[in-house]
C-alpha cells in the first residue's frame, strides 16, 4: 500500500462508515487514485461461465451498487470483474441510519442495508453507457413488494442487456423473510421466473445464485439440487453471516449480516462442502484479503474469488496485492493455470 493510500485510508477511518464510503467511490470517480494496469499471466488468465476473465479476482455487490464507478474500479484497481447492486426495480431508501459498522478488532464489518440502491432505470443508464469489462448484477427486490420472484424478473429484463452474468441474491440478511426464499418450493418458483425472463433476453446471461453461510449441509444438496435443475450457470458462495462467534468488538451485538476475517473459514467450508454437492462452477466469497485467502477459496472449490471488506482495510492496492501474491502460489505449487488448482485443498476444508 502506498503510503499516500495509508493516510487516505486513516482519514477515512475516522468518519462514520457509510459517509466514507460514498467518499471512497467520489474520489475514484474524479481520478485520485493512480492508475494500476489489470495484472495478468498465462496462469491468472481464467473462463467463468463461458466468459474470457483476466484474472479471477472480482469486487462483490455492494462496494459499487448504483454503478458509479465502474470506469474508475476498471481502470485502476486491475480487478478481473465487478459485481454492481443488489438492484430493485424501484428506489428504496433501505434501513434506518446508521447501518454500517466497521469492527476493528475483527477487520469485520456489519451492515444492515437493507437493499438501498437508486432502482433499476437509473442503474440501467449507467451500465448502458459503461463501454467495457466484464460486470454483472445483482438482482434484488423491494421490500414491499408483493411478488418478490417479479421483482428479480423485472430487473433483469431491465438491466440484463447491459450486462455479463446476473445473480440471483436470496440471502441477504437485512430483508425481512429473504431467505426464506432459500427453501426448495420457493426458490425453485423463483429461479423458473428469472430463467424464463432471461430466455426472454435478445442475449441470455449466465445466471448464478447467491447463498448464505449458515446454511446446513442438507440444505446446501438442496440447493444445489435446484440451482442445476433450474439450469444455473454457478453458485455464489457466500454472502454475509448472522453468527458473531469468536467477535472482540463492542459493536457486535449491532443487527445485521457479518464479513470480513471472521467470516473466512466458515465461508470457505461452506463452499468446499458445496463443491462435493455440485459440479456447477463457483464464486467463492467471504474474508478474502489475502493472496493467500484468495489461493485456500479456489482450493476449496472457487473458479473465481470476490472481496468487498478487504478493501476497508487493505485498501484498493490490496488487488494488486492478491493478484500478484496468487499468481507466485500458482507458479509455486506448478499449476500453470487457476483453473488446474481448483478444488485440489478442497478436504482442507470438509
Amino acid at each position: 500500500m502506498s503510503l499516500a493510500e495509508r493516510a487516505g485510508l486513516a482519514v477515512l477511518r475516522r468518519m462514520d462508515p457509510e459517509r466514507a464510503h460514498a467518499l471512497a467511490l467520489a474520489g475514484l470517480r474524479a481520478g485520485l487514485l493512480p492508475r494500476r494496469p489489470r495484472l495478468t499471466s498465462e496462469r491468472l488468465k481464467t473462463s467463468l461461465f463461458g466468459l474470457d476473465l483476466p484474472n479471477p479476482l472480482g469486487l462483490a455487490a455492494g462496494f459499487d451498487k448504483n454503478a458509479t464507478a465502474l470506469d474508475a474500479l476498471y481502470t485502476r484497481t486491475g480487478l478481473g470483474f465487478i459485481e454492481v447492486g443488489a438492484i430493485t426495480p424501484r428506489p428504496q431508501e433501505g434501513n434506518p441510519r446508521p447501518r454500517l459498522y466497521r469492527l476493528t478488532e475483527d477487520r469485520a464489518a456489519i451492515n444492515r442495508f437493507g437493499f438501498n440502491n437508486e432502482g433499476m432505470e437509473a442503474i440501467g443508464r449507467r451500465l448502458a453507457a459503461h463501454p467495457g469489462g466484464l460486470t454483472g448484477i445483482n438482482l434484488g427486490a423491494n421490500k414491499d413488494s408483493a411478488d418478490r420472484a417479479a421483482d428479480y424478473a423485472t430487473v433483469l429484463t431491465h438491466c440484463g442487456p447491459h450486462a455479463d452474468f446476473a445473480t440471483v441474491n436470496v440471502s441477504s440478511p437485512n430483508t425481512e423473510r429473504l431467505r426464506d426464499l432459500q427453501g426448495p418450493a420457493a426458490l425453485a418458483a423463483l429461479l423458473a421466473r428469472v430463467t424464463e425472463a432471461n430466455a426472454a433476453l435478445k442475449r441470455p446471461l449466465p445466471i448464478l445464485l447467491k447463498i448464505a453461510p449458515d446454511l446446513t449441509d442438507d440444505e446446501l444438496a438442496e440447493i444445489a439440487g435446484t440451482a442445476e435443475e433450474a439450469g444455473l450457470s454457478g453458485i455464489v458462495a457466500t454472502n454475509t453471516t448472522l453468527s458473531r462467534d469468536g467477535l472482540r468488538s463492542p459493536l457486535k451485538t449491532e443487527a445485521g449480516g457479518l464479513s470480513g476475517q471472521p467470516l473466512f473459514e466458515r465461508s470457505t467450508r461452506v463452499l468446499a462442502r458445496l463443491s462435493t454437492h455440485t459440479g456447477l462452477p463457483l464464486i467463492g466469497v467471504g474474508g478474502v484479503a489475502s493472496a493467500e485467502q484468495a489461493y485456500a477459496k479456489i482450493r476449496a472449490g472457487a473458479s473465481a474469488v470476490q472481496l468487498y471488506t478487504g478493501l476497508v482495510y487493505g485498501g484498493l492496492g490490496l488487488v494488486s496485492e492478491i493478484l500478484q501474491g496468487l499468481d507466485a502460489l500458482l507458479a509455486r505449487d506448478g499449476y500453470a493455470s487457476v483453473a488446474q488448482a481448483v478444488g485440489k485443498g478442497r478436504n482442507t476444508w470438509i
